[in-house]
This record gives structure tokens, sequence and C-alpha cells, in this order.
């Protein structure tokens, strides 16, 4: 050994010795999966005994609510931290009235599934309108120009209506409601409509920097809400944008009470959860590993190209390293019975 080895450099440090041996590999982790801090999305649908598979994503399902609450039966049974709801109405119309409507797809849902999970299990409904209308945007339309396909979401008749719906929801027995429009002003009016109704112990979660994604392909299948015409750009984030307006967005979402934050997709924008993470240290963040990542990896796996159990589990590992506590997955099953 030379005399100018110093403690620190080779030879005497050799980084090597924390990874020779798996139980020394699993006391060094500093990220830990952990199916509790999993969400898996449902979709659930009218009927009895329906379950219909999804095309586009291998493995999920469009449920009536007799199957939701078999499926949700199972999940909790897991360790899973809580299931969120998706809707698929009997009727849609341009307001989206079933979304408004206590009796609705998604507030018989949550009822029902209140009845048979413990009080231990999160049932959080997803607060938007895509899935309820015919036009499949995420509010109600305003004319914008002279064309057939010249409509926009009206901001602000739309936040009237998400106060609507949240409520339903909330008298439904929702434990959490996850606004993901990307309205302004919705944080602010979703809180002051569930305090004014006497739901003020209902955190929100909201999709506070939600791209306008090319990943959310599959789900349009699963949800069925597709729009009709144009795209959501002039709502949701340019994925281009300077990582600051994605912390602006965060900013302001707390400043109206959000209680959680979500970036959404999630593997694209690592950095923003990683960003949001450094600049708001002490707020719980969710991170949506959302259907175009979970259709790729599937489709992959399918053609033998991967192994779909170790790329799942080094995905979610990136996602939780970057920052997110919360993970929203449609892998959460599988993960959980992988991790057991």
């Amino acid at each position: 050994m030379s005399d100018t080895t110093f403690s620190g450099a080779f030879p005497a440090a050799r980084l090597r010795r924390l990874r020779y041996h798996s139980g020394v590999r699993r006391l060094t982790r500093d990220t830990i999966l952990s199916p509790d801090r999993f969400i898996l999305p449902l979709f659930v649908r009218p009927g009895v005994g329906v379950r219909v598979p999804i095309g586009a994503m291998p493995g999920q399902y469009q449920l009536s609510i007799d199957e939701l609450v078999k499926e949700v039966k199972e999940i909790e049974k897991l360790g899973i931290g809580g299931v969120m709801l998706f809707g698929i109405p009997e009727t849609k119309d341009a307001v989206g009235s079933d979304a408004m409507c206590e009796h609705g797809i998604v507030a018989e849902a949550i009822k029902a599934l209140k009845d048979v999970v413990g009080k231990d299990f999160l049932v959080i409904s997803d607060v938007c309108f895509c899935e309820y209308t015919d036009h499949g945007h995420c509010g109600v339309l305003k004319k914008c120009g002279p064309g057939e396909a010249d409509w926009d979401v009206d901001n602000d008749a739309t936040l009237a209506n998400l106060v609507k719906q949240t409520v339903a929801q909330a008298k439904s027995g929702v434990d959490m409601v996850a606004p993901s429009g990307m309205m302004d002003g919705m944080i602010g009016a979703i809180r002051r409509g569930l305090d004014e109704n006497g739901f003020e112990r209902i955190p929100i979660m909201s999709y506070a920097a939600k791209y306008a994604s090319s990943f959310y392909g599959p789900f349009r299948e699963a949800a069925e809400s597709a729009p009709q015409f144009g795209d959501r750009r002039s709502y949701q984030m340019d994925p281009a944008s300077a990582p600051g307006q994605a912390m602006r967005e965060i900013e302001l979402d707390v400043a109206e009470g959000a209680d959680i934050i979500m970036v959404k997709p999630a593997l694209p924008y690592l950095d923003i959860i990683r960003m949001a993470k450094d600049r708001f240290p002490g707020l719980p963040l969710a991170a949506y590993n959302v259907s175009g990542e979970y259709s790729m990896t599937k489709a992959a796996a399918a053609n033998g190209w991967i192994d779909e159990q170790r790329v799942v589990l080094e995905t979610l590992t990136s996602i939780q390293r970057a920052g997110a506590t919360i993970i929203l997955t449609y892998w959460a099953k599988d993960v959980a019975n992988w991790l057991a």
C-alpha cells in the first residue's frame, strides 16, 4: 500500500462493501416502498356483475359497484393505503350533472365502500368533469371564437360546479377529495364549499402540477373521457413551461387550502417532484404513475423485452426517491403482493 493512500480513498474506501450482501443492501437503503403509501385508481360504472377489461391497460377493469366492493375488500387486505374513484355515468350531458348528484355513480360507490371498509382505509374521489360531460372537457364550456370547435372551459362557471360535485361526494362519506381539473381558484372554492357545509375535516389532495401530457392516452379509454374536440392544453400545464410555473401553481394551491399536493405524470416530471419536495419540505407530496407509464411497461413485458416486476419496483422507487411520499399507481396490488 502506498504511503500516500488516504482513508476515504481507494483502497481503504470500497463502496462495494455496502453491496456484496443482500442484507447489507437492505440495511443501507434510504428508499423503502410500502403498500400503505400507495393509492390504487379504480373505474366504476353502472350495472351489476360488470367487470369490463380495459384494452389499453391489461389487468385493469371498469367495475360495477358490487364488483368494486369485492375488489376493494381484497385491496384493503393487502395493506394498500386507499383507492381513488373515477366514475363513468349512465348518461352524460354538457355540464356533467351525474358528478354533482348525490345519487351519481361515484357518490353511490362511495356509500357502498364506506359500508364495508375499515376506518383506516381511505376512499378518495377524483374531482373533475371530463368523465361526465358529453364533450369530454373538464368543465362548463363557453364560446371563444367563430368556428364550430372554438370553445373553451369557462373557469369561473366551472368552480361553482366543482363545489357541488365535492359536497355531493362529502355527503356520501368520502375521506378525501382530489381536484384534477386545473381550474384557477378551484382549491379555494372547494375548501370554502366543504367548510360551509360542515366538512372542514375532509382534506384536499390537489393535482397542483398537472401537465397536458401524452401519457394519459390509455386513461381516456378507461374513463371514457377523451375530448370530443380540441385538447386540454388551455388549462393543463405545458410540458415545456419553466419549472417555476409549477412551483407557483403549487404555492397558490397551498395558499388556497390544499393539504396534499400532486405532480402528474410522475416519470417525465421527476425533476418537478424533486423541486416541489425541496421547495415545500413540510407538505405531503403525491405523484401519479399514470396510465401511459403503466401501458408501456405492460407492452414491453408482454413482448419479453423487460422483467415487469423489476422495472416496476425500480420505477416506483425512483418516484419515491425523487420526493413523493404518496404514489398513485395501477400496480398497487401487484407490488403489495411482491413485497409481502
